[in-house]
């Protein structure tokens, strides 16, 4: 079965949930298909309000370039002694000490 939708209604039909379903290896109800190919129309019809999504590009809105040439340059700077770093901390053992979070 070759996958194509209906360009005129642009919706899921049951014949197409239940082949994607075979491909999927998944068991429906009739009541479970009916659904499902409600949830799926609804999906596409969804997915479609992409294309009405106004996606010109305009240099005056364009504020989310970095270019290189504007950044600074790394430099080298003395850290803080670790000692300092680490007086504020509620245990620590030449570094921080944090409660385990993975098992």
């Amino acid at each position: 079965m070759q996958l194509k939708f209906r360009k005129e209604e642009r919706l899921m039909d049951l014949e197409m949930v239940k082949y994607l379903a075979k491909l999927g290896k998944l068991s429906f109800t009739d009541e479970e298909l009916e659904q499902a190919v409600k949830d799926m129309t609804s999906i596409i019809e969804i997915m479609d309000t992409i294309k009405e999504i106004d996606i010109t590009y305009d240099p005056l809105k364009d504020n989310h370039n970095v270019y290189l040439k504007d950044l600074r340059k790394d430099e080298a700077k003395p850290s803080l002694p670790t000692e300092k770093l680490l007086q504020n901390a509620v245990s620590s053992e030449n570094c921080f000490v944090v409660p385990k979070v993975v098992e």
